[in-house]
């Protein structure tokens, strides 16, 4: 039976995608050692008020909304996740928490070909996430799709450890079990490229590079960028063609797959704004603290940097989705002969996921 799925590089053209969901209610993804209590709950529940309020989730849902009627405009078929299992409780043997959202879609699955793999996140709160995408996945299986999930990691020690290379401080996973997720994965045709990060591990790149096969190739790059998932960091415009944010990436660290790609060294990235940096700091880290006193563990310290602006989406070779705060970086692309949709996107930095982030295409026409 032929396959319906098939996306193995960042600028086919897109013909199906998934977009992730905003929910109307968002409970902050927690994690504990013991059972939650009802005290447990309540205050959660409170605090979530806090950190999301109800003005920002209507608005970054319809922002998301915004992006699907672009996509099927382009004419592309969108397809939505459920969200029966978020804000649920569930544990494993070692510790319990309360799941997160199906909003960034391109997380925890990634489209090789014909194949949907399913990822080992790090994060004890995303154990379950992938179950939003069950549906879909079920349709593409009886066309004819293969679809496999790596081994559940256990997470029953620190898993994530500090290292310095040179002046950056990096922070990479412990090759205790097979870990990684989807987005620290670049797809440029038959090569892979992998980054090994806080949120890859190099026992992952072994595990995937048996599942895909010899039709694949997965290169794994490292010291670049310690952070979360590759694609902050290194885009791939068109073929032969990259685009690499030049705070991280310089000719001397450059992927060697790049080798002979016209490589474009960006810096000039709006910065974070104000607000979002004072509702950070006055909202988010004071109930992150409030929360770790309770013995409740939340990641709600942190946002996404000014580099998820590079967090764009490619419709096909010459048409590409960005943030329409990006100024310079629309003026970039258009100096390069890109046809660009400016969007309002704002909520990316609470939400830690940009266009490509909140997306998950399944069928590219190369």
């Amino acid at each position: 039976m032929k396959s319906y799925i098939n996306s193995e590089n960042e600028w086919g053209s897109l013909k199906e995608i998934i977009v992730g969901s905003v929910p109307k209610k968002y409970l902050i993804p927690t994690v504990k050692s013991r059972p939650f209590t009802k005290e447990d709950i309540k205050l959660i529940q409170k605090s979530s008020e806090k950190v999301f309020p109800k003005k920002m989730l209507e608005n970054s849902r319809e922002e998301v909304e915004n992006l699907c009627i672009i996509l099927r405009k382009f004419g592309s078929k969108v397809l939505r996740p459920s969200e029966d299992h978020v804000g649920k409780i569930y544990s494993n043997p070692y510790w319990h928490s309360i799941g997160d959202i199906v909003y960034n879609a391109r997380d925890l699955v990634l489209i090789v070909g014909k194949k949907i793999i399913e990822c080992p996140s790090q994060e004890k709160y995303r154990m379950f996430e992938t179950y939003g995408y069950y549906d879909i996945f079920k349709r593409y299986l009886k066309s004819g799709s293969e679809w496999i999930s790596a081994p559940k990691p256990k997470i029953n020690f620190k898993n994530i450890v500090e290292k310095k290379a040179g002046k950056k401080k990096l922070h990479r996973l412990l090759e205790n079990e097979i870990s990684f997720e989807a987005a620290n994965v670049l797809k440029l045709g038959k090569d892979l490229l992998y980054l090994i990060s806080r949120s890859g591990n190099r026992l992952g790149a072994e595990w995937l590079q048996k599942v895909v096969g010899n039709e694949y190739k997965v290169h794994t790059t490292e010291g670049i960028y310690g952070g979360t998932h590759i694609d902050s960091t290194i885009m791939a415009l068109r073929p032969g063609v990259v685009l690499f944010n030049g705070s991280r990436v310089n000719k001397k660290n450059c992927p060697r797959i790049f080798k002979n790609w016209k490589k474009i060294y960006f810096n000039e990235i709006v910065k974070t704004p104000d607000n979002v940096l004072e509702f950070h700091n006055d909202v988010r880290k004071k109930t992150y603290l409030k929360l770790k006193k309770k013995g409740l563990i939340t990641d709600i310290n942190h946002i996404a940097s000014s580099w998820i602006g590079m967090n764009f989406l490619s419709l096909d070779k010459n048409t590409i989705v960005v943030d329409r705060i990006q100024t310079n970086l629309i003026k970039l692309l258009e100096k390069l002969k890109f046809d660009v949709i400016p969007i309002k996107f704002s909520n990316s930095y609470y939400l830690k996921g940009g266009l490509h982030c909140c997306t998950l295409d399944t069928i590219r026409k190369n």
